[in-house]
């Protein structure tokens, strides 16, 4: 046994015995070897005291954008409109490879250090970030973003739609599949139907998920509604995006129909409230969409628009979100919450063999928190104080597949302190200028 963790409270995210007390969780060769209230009579080359400490899966982002970290606080306070043409897409327009690798390494530390061991992440220079995904540990399923406005578009010429294909050569299944690589469409609304066939048509023929982004704002539904007569998911849905394990981003406007669609194919909808709140795009039915027989995961989308990766917030927020908007103070329970943030999103990225829940054989992708913190005492129900009162600073520990990637201050697999110097002296110049020095 590689390492045992004993006498801790274990959140197992197994209905049957979800919280285990005085627990001893052991990990042999990256898996969970062993969970019992009895210690093991098999010794451990490190046992963690676990005594005040909360165990549990891993935190699983279904949508973020890491490089953006770049861009965290850069434009708040505008319209939508206004901040993604004259702040967010102008910036992006600088990126190059080295940029991405500290941005996209800056925001894998982030969630790692909030106990994020898995992220589902949709942007461009998709080759980047899967170097990074690799040095760092994480588990990752990482999409290459089309976008399309021309309508003279070939798969087989088209770069962004080549680059899907070399980046799924290159690292798909990469580490005994750590790394995923997945199809991606931006929207319904930043491409037209001969995208949509030729990505699905590629994505279906080899196996790979799909990521796009939903009925994010009301005017998107509206206006593809007026384009086509049918709304974003029913129209992708007639060129075969769907066909395919799939998750769609936000969802805030979807009709019943869309989610009794959704519910049919096995979509995903990924909860970003952080984002869709301070964005102004609405909020997501998504009490509605669980009584339709939805699988929802959550987001935290960007770090420009969520302005951190910490995913203890939306999961706070899509409890809180629910029970107001539906006058239901259990819409959502806290235990469904967690489920969203672990065994769901495990299941959104086609991992629900492997983590998700505190079992023997899982791959050991484990956060531990400390509860011995004031605003965690007194602990009457530790699902109830993972929801409601935790934030991801409460993180010790953070391990993906028995390797501990971040604990107690200290990454194990970044040079944090490289990446901070690579982002001030080259990062936010090449970005920013003069303010991006300002701002440093």
């Amino acid at each position: 046994m590689d390492t045992l963790f004993s006498n801790i409270t274990a959140v197992t995210m197994i209905d049957k015995l979800p919280v285990i007390y005085g627990a001893y969780v052991g990990v042999t060769d990256g898996k969970i070897s062993y969970i019992s209230q009895q210690p093991p009579q098999e010794q451990a080359e490190r046992v963690i005291d676990g005594r005040g400490m909360v165990l549990m899966p891993g935190m699983v982002n279904c949508h973020t954008h890491l490089p953006m970290s770049a861009l965290r606080g850069y434009g708040d306070d505008h319209a939508l409109a206004d901040w993604l043409n004259n702040y967010i897409f102008p910036r992006e327009d600088k990126w190059d490879s080295r940029a991405i690798r500290a941005a996209t390494l800056l925001g894998i530390a982030e969630c790692l250090r909030f106990g994020t061991t898995s992220v589902t992440d949709m942007y461009y220079f998709s080759d980047d970030i899967c170097q990074c995904v690799a040095e760092s540990g994480i588990k990752g399923n990482i999409s290459r973003c089309v976008t399309v406005f021309e309508e003279d578009y070939c798969f087989d010429k088209h770069v962004p739609s080549q680059e899907l294909v070399a980046l799924h050569e290159k690292w798909h299944g990469y580490d005994n599949g750590r790394i995923q690589v997945e199809a991606s469409i931006h929207a319904e609304y930043t491409s037209h139907d001969k995208v949509w066939h030729g990505i699905a048509e590629y994505a279906i023929n080899n196996g790979l998920g799909m990521q796009v982004h939903v009925s994010e704002t009301k005017d998107e539904q509206e206006s593809c509604l007026e384009r086509y007569g049918l709304t974003p998911a029913q129209i992708l849905d007639v060129s075969h995006v769907w066909d395919t394990r799939a998750v769609a981003a936000h969802c805030v406007w979807l009709t019943d129909e869309d989610m009794e669609l959704f519910a049919r194919r096995g979509v995903t909808a990924v909860h970003c409230p952080n984002s869709n709140l301070k964005l102004a795009s609405g909020i997501a039915p998504i009490k509605k969409m669980i009584d339709k027989g939805m699988n929802v995961a959550l987001g935290t989308d960007g770090p420009s628009s969520s302005n951190n990766t910490d995913l203890f917030e939306p999961m706070k927020l899509a409890v809180l979100l629910s029970n107001g908007t539906t006058y239901d103070p259990v819409s959502i329970t806290a235990q469904e919450a967690l489920k969203m943030a672990t065994v769901n999103g495990a299941k959104a990225q086609g991992r629900e063999n492997e983590c998700g829940v505190i079992a023997p054989g899982m791959d050991a992708d484990l956060i531990m928190l400390d509860f011995t913190q004031p605003h965690l005492i007194p602990c009457h129900n530790p699902i109830s104080n993972l929801v409601y009162a935790a934030s991801g600073h409460d993180v010790k520990l953070t391990m993906v597949r028995g390797k501990v990637l971040y604990e107690d201050g200290n990454f194990l697999t970044i040079d944090l302190q490289k990446v901070l110097q690579e982002f001030h002296d080259y990062v936010l110049p090449l970005m920013f200028g003069g303010e991006g020095e300002a701002n440093a």
